[in-house]
């Protein structure tokens, strides 16, 4: 008797753009090449601005760009991507944070999924129901090749603003240690992990964070963005993880500032043990085997109640859209009114 044969499931993996080499570009790089590897799983991908993280995808995983008008299921990065793509199957939205525009969630999603606590509690607070899985990140590509040294010689920081650079290069110099660094929008890299593994620490916040971790380096929370501030968490002792990452390892949990004496302060507490700690941490609560299982198995939650609970929000969405453009005609015509009197 000839078996049946199961259908792969329908996964398509949708974000905003690929264009360059960001937090929520490469988490989508790492579920979608994780995703590739699962035998009950087709997956393709979609981006709204493709560039070259799309070609690589293509070219190296071998992954097509939205070929099927219908999914079983469909993860999106970013509402400009869940408005797109909402028509073609059950979607659920991918939240990575609370503060950006894209981030925050879409009426039209199914479900909302986010990588933290901060967020879940957002999506809580503006009535989305959400569940909680980390990021996941590419274990096996992001190791520990070279071991760092017992006494702190090299730092690396992956920070995006030149203030905290600035600020890390005269503490790295008074204490005489080598600095280099990495902005993503300057010099972006795909394998971030070679450059990591030729320093003992790694400076950052979120993506950058948790890259270093995966590489067995100890780690310092901090950097100085537009929407952030001069804001940090400090050293990341693997005790303080599970307090830190609940905003995302982003300096917020601890909101501190950091000048040049600060800074110092917290390479000093530099343990080379730290870094095998916090691989295990990664081990553990990072690896994006088990937060892609999460992940394609998230429609699971979709239902009845959830479905009439998006009809509730779209009704919302709709009859706020509805005020406010009444109110912009209403003060239109008294505009008119008020120039005709005179």
């Amino acid at each position: 008797m000839v078996g049946i044969i199961e259908q792969k499931k329908k996964v398509l993996i949708g974000i905003h753009q690929l264009d360059h080499v960001g937090g929520a570009e490469l988490y989508t790089y790492d579920l979608i090449k994780e995703l590739k590897d699962h035998d009950d799983v087709e997956v393709e991908f979609f981006a709204i601005n493709p560039g070259r993280l799309s070609e690589k995808i293509q070219h190296e995983l071998g992954v097509p760009f939205m070929e099927h008008d219908e999914y079983d299921l469909i993860l999106a990065t970013h509402n400009s991507a869940v408005e797109v793509l909402h028509k073609h199957g059950p979607i659920v939205q991918i939240c990575h944070g609370a503060i950006l525009e894209l981030e925050h969630p879409s009426p039209l999603a199914d479900f909302h999924v986010g990588i933290t606590d901060e967020v879940c509690e957002s999506l809580t607070q503006k009535g989305y129901p959400n569940e909680l899985i980390l990021n996941g990140i590419d274990l096996e590509e992001k190791k520990n090749v070279i071991p760092v040294n017992t006494e702190l010689q090299t730092v690396l920081s992956l920070c995006q603003s030149e203030k905290a650079n600035e600020l890390l290069f005269t503490a790295c110099q008074e204490m005489d240690i080598e600095f280099k660094h990495f902005n993503k929008h300057k010099n972006p890299t795909f394998n971030i992990e070679n450059e990591i593994n030729k320093a003992d620490l790694v400076v950052g916040i979120g993506r950058s964070v948790f890259d270093g971790m995966a590489c067995g380096r100890p780690c310092l929370v901090f950097d100085w963005r537009g929407y952030n501030g001069n804001k940090g968490d400090g050293y990341l002792h693997p005790h303080l993880f599970d307090q830190y990452i609940t905003t995302n390892c982003s300096g917020r949990y601890s909101n501190k500032s950091f000048n040049k004496r600060d800074i110092i302060k917290e390479l000093e507490k530099y343990n080379a043990e730290d870094g095998e700690k916090l691989r295990e941490i990664a081990e553990e609560k990072l690896n994006v085997k088990d937060t892609a299982v999460q992940l394609i198995e998230i429609d699971q939650i979709i239902n009845w109640r959830t479905k009439a609970n998006k009809e509730f929000r779209l009704f919302k969405s709709k009859f706020k859209q509805f005020r406010r453009s009444l109110k912009k005609r209403l003060k239109g015509i008294s505009s008119i009114d008020v120039f005709k009197k005179k």
